[in-house]
């Protein structure tokens, strides 16, 4: 799915039913970068500010407390959705 239209599907509560692999393009379209996996958890760093999100696949989705916790941030240090190639 689009980042930027997943990112508006998120913003209006929809938080059930996301592919991990989304949530994944959706975070690093947010500037964060995996930094490691560790067993079914995946940890990403954002470049600028440091904040780390922790990302977990089951079933094929990402789990709904953890998409709050990204929207959170993003909110937090307003990070911007950068631009697809």
């Amino acid at each position: 799915m689009n980042p930027r239209k997943l990112f508006q599907r998120l913003a209006q509560g929809h938080l059930q039913n996301v592919a991990f692999r989304d949530m994944v393009r959706l975070v690093e379209s947010f500037g964060f970068e995996k930094a490691r996996v560790t067993g079914s958890h995946h940890i990403f760093v954002h470049r600028t500010t440091r904040a780390l999100v922790n990302l977990q696949e089951v079933g094929g989705e990402a789990k709904p407390y953890q998409i709050r916790q990204v929207l959170r941030l993003i909110e937090r240090y307003e990070l911007l959705l950068e631009d697809e190639p």
